[in-house]
């Protein structure tokens, strides 16, 4: 009697373990490629915009089953192929995708790798769904350019917040100085007059190198969200890109005002090098980061993407949900 108990205990374990596989089955983060991932809904549809020839774009119903669709560009802008020497193949950079007053807006960047040679463009759209008669990418051109010997930022990795007041606002940058913020004109266009560039974060750099060179202050790819009393800005530290080599982690601080000072849970302004981890790379991602941040259905979650372990640190989609602790700090969900 007592061996039968062992073998029904053994049975029911197994059985457990195997519902519980399949139930992380059927949650498991969608494992397509992807990187510096963003998303937003229209009609039900999700649809994902990362880097890529002519910026990727997928669709899905359920953010777990994903459709490939066109690229929002079929050929290389004419305006960036003149103004970044060094961009080739309409590798394009980093979209970010908001919707406002019935216009999709699509910032994204273009660069010379490792360079400074950067602009950030603006493309916009009344509807996402490629079926629709209303379906037409506009592109608007150059937004903002980083220029070497003039400026000690780059224009990469867009992201556009609006304030308690509506307005407009536009944070990017990687290395050099760190990550800016300027204030933008009401059709986004161009920033607002008279330009003012603010310093969000940074991490200690170099003091050697010339402004033509990156550095070693790895930080990059920003993203602001408002939660109650709040701005998160969110950032990506250490290095992308690298496949297994690569040690990407998110970081995040927190401002009362868009403008900041951000400050870390520890008090620490992240323009002086400050940061709280969110989430790093393990044993089965060697690097996590370049993350966005969303509420569907009254859920946040964390967009970004992850370096596989097991596709030979090939970059992936990854979404999980995010929770706030009593302190109001951002925590990934297990």
């Amino acid at each position: 009697m007592y061996f039968k108990l062992i073998i029904r205990l053994a049975l029911l374990t197994l059985l457990l373990a195997r519902l519980e596989t399949w139930a992380q089955a059927q949650t498991a983060p969608p494992l397509i490629p992807a990187h510096d991932p963003v998303m937003i809904r229209q009609n039900g549809t999700y649809y994902m915009f990362c880097t890529g020839p002519g910026i990727a774009v997928w669709s899905s119903k359920d953010r777990r089953n994903w459709t490939r669709e066109k690229p929002v560009f079929a050929t290389p802008p004419t305006w960036a192929t003149q103004a970044v020497p060094g961009f080739r193949n309409n590798h394009i950079w980093a979209p970010d995708i908001s919707y406002h007053n019935g216009v999709y807006s699509l910032f994204y960047s273009i660069s010379a790798f490792g360079k400074n040679t950067s602009c950030i463009g603006l493309a916009t759209n009344k509807t996402l769904d490629p079926t629709s008669k209303d379906f037409k990418w506009v592109d608007h051109g150059r937004v903002v350019q980083s220029v070497p010997g003039r400026d000690m930022w780059n224009a990469i990795d867009p992201n556009l917040i609006r304030d308690e007041a509506g307005t407009p606002w536009l944070s990017f940058g990687s290395f050099w100085e760190g990550i800016k913020l300027v204030k933008l004109r009401p059709d986004l266009t161009a920033p607002a007059q008279p330009e003012q560039w603010r310093t969000l974060a940074r991490r200690p750099r170099s003091p050697q190198l010339n402004d033509s060179l990156p550095g070693d202050g790895a930080i990059e790819a920003p993203f602001i969200f408002r939660k109650g009393e709040y701005y998160y800005l969110f950032t990506s530290f250490d290095y992308c890109c690298r496949g297994p080599q690569s040690t990407y982690k998110i970081m995040v601080g927190r401002a009362k005002s868009v403008t900041g000072p951000y400050l870390d849970q520890a008090g620490k302004p992240l323009d002086q090098g400050g940061g709280t981890e969110v989430l790093a790379g393990d044993k089965n991602w060697f690097g996590l980061g370049h993350n966005s941040v969303y509420t569907f259905d009254n859920t946040d979650y964390l967009v970004f993407h992850g370096y596989d372990a097991a596709d030979q640190g090939r970059s992936k989609l990854r979404l999980e949900k995010l929770a706030w602790d009593a302190a109001g700090w951002p925590q990934v969900q297990p």
